[in-house]
């Protein structure tokens, strides 16, 4: 890539390119992109940083001096369809994915990729924000928006790069998983559960990429692994460098925790073999975050050969004090208000395991009150109908669940149920369900099944009709403090 490039990016608003789109700005470059059925909080962050969305996708999106074009991964972003990607695959030479452009602006750096079917952005957003504090300067790639950094992407002078590792497709033409165009000197790996039925129809082929992965990493890397993730203890046997393991308390691990006593300040024992090395407090909720700290502890605190004397990336001291003041990323268990006795939590639940690591979450912190879910099947794990066991218990610690309407992306492919047959999976094992077909609705839902002491929970991967927004307001009108 040439420096002073003019790059157009097909696809900008998603949460991976859009981070791309920042950093190549970052690094000189003049920077357009089209998108269409965009949604907060990617919208203002293009803004902020002086990148502005063309809609609806057309051929005269693209300057005609256009150096680079870069292509995100959706299904609109096809030839047949979409005459601004047919147009610029007329020209395939200045054509690429944005993870391969993401693999070339990395090349030559110390790479820590964070990897595993969820907990990416949050382990990711963590790293960078403790390497920042102990004043390393890293380069870093998030797939979400921290709330710390408010970027989530950065090009920094230190010698560290982090970034978070995508197992899904590159591009409509490119199947290779995202991860695999980038260059790991060490890995987090979180967990490797099934995901994304539609493109990895199997455990086997979900599994495939993460064996590749690990075994790109170099003899004097580092793998740092969740003990009880699911699949990894298989999948790092792919692995020819050092391995190292962690979990919440399980011994058999490196690393674990102790005396942990979860409140609104969560605190523990980071131990490692058998001895403390620091005494940590965090905000972050649930008991996956908290693994997710023992991981990142995990890698950062462990001796590591290749660094000689300086041994390790921090200081345990440096560790606390950025754990204690890491405040997670935007939609990761987001607490929407603070002006109101109704607590309202934005969660990310694009997967099973990662909805209720929400519900699980919130149910720890708050055993008392009455948990009202507002829930969006917008993925396609959601509505295939493989998977509607997933609906079975998803809801078991909510009082009161409301059903938004299912994506229609993709409605007639990968045996997709309907917003009927999605209903009726929930009510055979919940008996307080509704129906709402929009925003309106919801809120009129809301009005009468709220009670003073309750939570919300708003739990989706896409836009919630705007609820985000709206549902904190009505509940600081309804219930001020």
């Amino acid at each position: 890539m040439e420096k002073n490039s003019k790059i157009h990016i097909i696809g900008i608003a998603g949460a991976g390119v859009s981070a791309v789109a920042v950093m190549l700005k970052d690094l000189g470059h003049t920077v357009t992109g089209s998108d269409e059925g965009f949604y907060e909080p990617t919208i203002s962050y293009l803004k902020r940083h002086g990148i502005n969305i063309l809609t609806p996708y057309k051929k005269e999106n693209i300057p005609e001096d256009a150096d680079l074009i870069i292509i995100g991964k959706h299904s609109k972003l096809n030839e047949i369809e979409n005459e601004e990607v047919a147009l610029a695959l007329e020209n395939k030479e200045r054509v690429k994915s944005f993870p391969e452009v993401l693999g070339e602006i990395t090349k030559n750096r110390e790479n820590i990729v964070v990897a595993g079917s969820y907990g990416k952005s949050t382990c990711t957003a963590l790293i960078a924000w403790c390497l920042i504090k102990a004043k390393k300067d890293p380069s870093y790639f998030i797939g979400a928006i921290p709330i710390d950094t408010r970027n989530s992407s950065h090009m920094g002078k230190g010698k560290e790069f982090v970034l978070e590792g995508d197992e899904y497709p590159s591009a409509n033409w490119d199947n290779t998983s995202k991860f695999l165009h980038l260059n790991p000197s060490s890995i987090l790996l979180i967990s490797a559960e099934h995901d994304h039925f539609n493109i990895f129809p199997t455990e086997k082929s979900y599994k495939e990429p993460y064996k590749n992965l690990v075994g790109k990493i170099p003899k004097d890397g580092l793998l740092v692994y969740s003990y009880e993730g699911k699949n990894n203890r298989e999948i790092v046997k792919n692995a020819k460098c050092r391995k190292i393991s962690y979990s919440l308390s399980n011994r058999n691990a490196d690393w674990w925790s102790t005396n942990l006593r979860y409140s609104v300040d969560t605190t523990f024992d980071l131990i490692n073999k058998g001895k403390k090395v620091v005494s940590l407090k965090t905000k972050l909720l649930g008991r996956h975050n908290i693994e997710n700290i023992i991981g990142c502890g995990a890698f950062l605190l462990e001796n590591l050969p290749r660094l000689g004397k300086a041994g390790k990336k921090i200081r345990p001291k440096d560790f606390a004090n950025a754990v204690a003041t890491f405040q997670g990323i935007k939609r990761r268990i987001e607490l929407k208000n603070s002006r109101s006795k109704i607590p309202v939590y934005e969660g990310f639940g694009s997967s099973y395991a990662k909805a209720k690591s929400v519900f699980d979450a919130l149910k720890l912190h708050y055993p008392h009150k009455r948990l009202v879910t507002v829930f969006e099947p917008k993925t396609f794990s959601w509505r295939n109908i493989a998977t509607k066991k997933w609906y079975k218990d998803i809801f078991d610690t909510s009082d009161q669940v409301i059903i938004l309407p299912p994506s229609k992306h993709g409605k007639n492919t990968h045996d997709q149920m309907s917003f009927q047959q999605i209903l009726k999976e929930v009510k055979k094992n919940h008996p307080k369900v509704h129906r709402a077909n929009n925003e309106k609705e919801t809120l009129a839902l809301l009005k009468k099944i709220i009670k003073n002491g309750d939570i919300i929970a708003l739990v989706s991967s896409g836009s919630l009709l705007g609820l985000s927004e709206s549902v904190p307001k009505l509940m600081e009108k309804m219930f001020p403090k």
